[in-house]
C-alpha cells in the first residue's frame, strides 16, 4: 500500500510540473531543524547571482521526506538530518551521488520548559533522567523508529543505560520541531532536541549536552535529487548553501561547519 503524502508535500506534487527553465523555483526538501537557516538564507541566495530562482521549502522529518521522494514528490535538493536516510535515498537512485556532501553538524541536547527549576547540568552515564522526569512525566523526542533526532536520542540513552526505563515514557513526535513544541507548551517536562533548536526557542531552557561519544555524529548530508540532475541551478544552490557565503548564517544559528 502506498503511503499517504504529507499535506504540504501533497500540494507540491499536485501542482503543475515545474519546467527546467532557469528561473523556475527550486524545491528543497529539508530536515525540520534546518528551517531557520534556509529561510534566512533564501534572500542571500536570490541576491547572490542574476537569475537565481526563488525557493520552495518543505520541512519535515528526514524519513518522511525521503519516502515522499520515493513516491515521486518533486524536489530538487534533499537535505537530511542523518546519513542513513540519505543512504536510503541513494540506494533507491533518488539522488545524484557525486553531489552528496555533509557540510553541517549539530549537537544533541536536553531541554525543559523555560520556567523549570532544574539547573544546567553535565550529562554523563550516571545522570538519572528518570528521576528528572518525575512521576508521570514524559520525555519528548522525535520518534526513534524513524526520526533522526530520535535515533540519536536512543543511542545516547542506551549509552547511559536508561533506554529500557525511558522507552515507555517517550512522547514520540513526528519531527524534532514537533518534540520541541511539546516542551515549549509544558506538555513534557523534558525533551531531547538539537542544540540549534534549543537556541532558536525562548520558551525552553537548555539543561545540558549529551557527550559526543554517546551517539553517532549529528550530520546533515545534502544532495541534488535525480529529478534535478541536469539542472545547473540546483547544483549552484547546493554549492551556495554549503559554501562560505552561507557559513556565517549557519554558524550564528549554532550549527557546526564540517570540513570538505
Amino acid at each position: 500500500m502506498r503511503r499517504r503524502l504529507l499535506p504540504s508535500l501533497a500540494l507540491l506534487l499536485a501542482a503543475p510540473a515545474l519546467g527546467r527553465a532557469q528561473d523556475a523555483p527550486l524545491t528543497v526538501f529539508a530536515a525540520a531543524s534546518l528551517q531557520d537557516g534556509l529561510k534566512a538564507l533564501e534572500p542571500a541566495w536570490r541576491a547572490a547571482a542574476p537569475g537565481n530562482p526563488p525557493l520552495r521549502l518543505a520541512f519535515a522529518a528526514s524519513s518522511a521526506l525521503a519516502r515522499q521522494l520515493e513516491q515521486g514528490a518533486p524536489a530538487d535538493l534533499f537535505m537530511s538530518a542523518d546519513e542513513p536516510w540519505m543512504d536510503w535515498a541513494q540506494q533507491r537512485n533518488l539522488i545524484v551521488p557525486e553531489t552528496r556532501s555533509s557540510p553541517l553538524g549539530n549537537a544533541l541536547v536536553l531541554v525543559a520548559p523555560a520556567d523549570t527549576p532544574l539547573p544546567p547540568m553535565t550529562l554523563a552515564r550516571d545522570s538519572n533522567l528518570v528521576a528528572l522526569l518525575g512521576a508521570g512525566g514524559r520525555l519528548a523526542v522525535g520518534d526513534p523508529a524513524h526520526v533522526p533526532v530520535g535515533i540519536y536520542a536512543r543511542q545516547a540513552l542506551t549509552w547511559m543505560g536508561q533506554w529500557a526505563a525511558l522507552s515507555p515514557r517517550l512522547a514520540r513526535a513526528e519531527s524534532v520541531r514537533a518534540g520541541l513544541l511539546l516542551v515549549e507548551r509544558g506538555e513534557a517536562p523534558l525533551g531531547i532536541v538539537y542544540a540549534t533548536d534549543a537556541l532558536a526557542s525562548r520558551r525552553v531552557k537548555l539543561l545540558g549536552s549529551f557527550p559526543a561519544e554517546s551517539h553517532t555524529p549529528v550530520t546533515y548530508p545534502c544532495a541534488v535529487t535525480r529529478r534535478a540532475a541536469d539542472n545547473p541551478r540546483a547544483r549552484a544552490l547546493l554549492g551556495f548553501l554549503s559554501g562560505p557565503a552561507a557559513a556565517p548564517t549557519w554558524r550564528d544559528l549554532g550549527f557546526t561547519l564540517r570540513p570538505g
